[in-house]
């Protein structure tokens, strides 16, 4: 279908501002441009700042506990979302996804623990992906006092965030690590192959471009080599059974469109139960722009009743 007339008038805007490409930034550059959405944030019942101790120092995370919190109290433990942010390794982090972190919160009913991890280029991989599977490790061995289940552990990220999510599940079920229930990607990284249909259609013109993400992983890895490690292009991996159950968004003009539908199709035949949604007329990173797109609401509530369809399935 024809690109969503309210994603058309944000390309507008986009292009009358003729802003610099952020690969011909650097990245404390790229990271001073990132703007504050215009949203309000959601109400949730307690947010708090922790540093927790990871593989390489501290590492900064925001724990959210929802609204309903209130009046569950003595009801029972929640699910527990471990959310690592987008932004091409490079650039995001807990401020930005502040707005996202708060809806999760209170859509999935559950609490949210969202991990700041370093950055590339200053730490590339595998320290950034270390750091999000030290934080899991955290999260899921502090579940209880956190008012949270370990078992109905969900980790959950969008774009560079879930490439991290689904790197974490590999490494999980590799390492003997916490039992991750779920696995919400939304429109992920998980290949570094610029040849599929959708990077070739969508290069330009549809705010991620095709040279931004050149850029970003030539930022992250130390050595192109290291695109065939599983850990940082999840769909190298050459076993995916065992891992935890799937739901995967994609967005139809997005360049990373094919890869997270391929990653589907390959969890699946490997006996993963796996989910896939595209969004049609959307680019990437529409959901969490609710202040401009219907989609984007949309899209969050169809992720909450998805997971919590799983986790009920999974008891």
């Amino acid at each position: 279908m024809p690109v969503d007339p309210q994603v058309a008038a944000f390309l507008q805007r986009v292009a009358e501002l003729n802003a610099p490409p952020v690969y011909s930034l650097t990245p404390e550059q790229a990271r001073r441009a990132v703007p504050q959405l215009p949203l309000p944030y959601e109400p949730v019942a307690t947010v708090e700042n922790r540093r927790i101790t990871g593989p390489n120092g501290e590492i900064p995370i925001r724990i959210y506990t929802p609204l309903s919190a209130v009046q569950r109290a003595g009801h029972g433990p929640v699910p527990l979302l471990v959310f690592y942010h987008g932004g091409g390794w490079i650039v995001g982090d807990l401020d930005s996804y502040e707005h996202l972190s708060r809806t999760f919160a209170n859509a999935l009913d559950c609490i949210v623990v969202s991990v700041d991890y370093r950055l590339a280029p200053e730490h590339k991989f595998p320290q950034g992906v270390e750091d999000c599977y030290a934080a899991t490790v955290w999260a899921s061995e502090h579940a209880r006092s956190l008012g949270a289940d370990p078992q109905r552990l969900i980790v959950s990220g969008d774009s560079a965030g879930g490439n991290l999510a689904a790197a974490v599940s590999l490494m999980a079920r590799d390492r003997q690590g916490p039992p991750i229930a779920f696995q919400l990607l939304i429109y992920p990284v998980i290949d570094c192959n610029f040849e599929t249909d959708s990077y070739q259609r969508n290069a330009t013109g549809y705010m991620l471009t095709q040279a931004a993400m050149r850029w970003f992983w030539d930022s992250y890895l130390p050595e192109p080599t290291q695109t065939k490690n599983p850990y940082a292009a999840p769909i190298q991996a050459s076993n995916l059974a065992g891992l935890p159950a799937a739901h995967i968004i994609t967005a139809e003009y997005d360049p990373l469109r094919d890869e997270g539908e391929a990653y589907a199709e390959r969890l699946q035949a490997a006996g993963v139960p796996a989910t896939l949604k595209r969004y049609a007329g959307m680019i990437h990173g529409f959901a969490r722009r609710t202040d401009l797109y219907d989609v984007a609401r949309q899209a969050i509530l169809e992720m909450a009743v998805e997971t919590k369809r799983v986790l009920a399935a999974t008891g």
